[in-house]
């Protein structure tokens, strides 16, 4: 009887690869449109930039994403892939950005996982908003203002029509405060496992980084000579 495959759990920023399809699609109008329309070194000046541009848009936005699964973490940054089986990681940090952290005392930034310190206000004031309505005893469902105000439509507010404060069953976070919880319950379950034990590898992605670099070299000599 063979064990089902378990697939990884994928994290992206949604936010970041939105960006980096419209920031793609304008440089790409306006490279192609340089290339076929413009004069002198015009075209070669932009072929220049596209080699350039094009490489490090796709890697500081569409590349990163963080693959859990249950014996490793791999992170997948602009210019690495970083494979760390859960056995060799310390722990998982959070400050102005998230970071791993191993055992030797590497740190390994999660791109990926970006911090928001305006959703962490955010969620900041709501906690202290639903704090206070249930001191003054506004957690039942008279309380419509409050919470309309913390869940849009009374999410936080209450639990089955039972009243329960939804801030019971913890402080509310961000959205990729919660990722970090996630990878921290994975890295206490499954880090003494025996099939999560190995070595550390890194990998370069010189097919990003070698285009960039042609290019930035280019553009440079381009314009040393005009």
């Amino acid at each position: 009887m063979t064990t089902p495959l378990v697939k990884d759990r994928i994290y992206r920023s949604p936010q970041a690869l939105i960006g980096g399809v419209l920031l793609l699609a304008i440089v790409g109008w306006l490279g192609i449109d340089a290339l076929l329309r413009g004069q002198g070194r015009t075209p070669w000046l932009a072929l220049a930039a596209l080699i350039l541009i094009v490489p490090l848009v796709a890697a500081f936005t569409l590349r990163p994403a963080v693959f859990a699964s249950e014996d490793r973490l791999r992170v997948r940054n602009p210019f690495r892939v970083i494979t760390l089986p859960w056995g060799e990681i310390a722990s998982l940090r959070s400050g102005y950005s998230n970071e791993v952290i191993v055992k030797s005392g590497a740190k390994y930034q999660l791109w990926a996982i970006p911090v928001s310190l305006r959703g962490r206000k955010k969620a900041a004031r709501r906690q202290a908003k639903a704090e206070s309505d249930v001191r003054r005893g506004r957690t039942g469902p008279g309380a419509g203002a409050a919470g309309r105000g913390l869940g849009g439509f009374g999410g936080f507010g209450s639990s089955g029509g039972l009243g329960e404060p939804e801030h019971a069953a913890g402080p509310l976070r961000t959205e990729t405060d919660k990722v970090m919880d996630d990878l921290r319950e994975m890295l206490e379950s499954r880090g003494p496992a025996e099939s999560a034990q190995g070595e550390i590898t890194v990998r370069w992605a010189y097919e990003l980084a070698a285009p960039a670099v042609a290019g930035a070299v280019l553009l440079a000599v381009l314009l040393a000579v005009g």
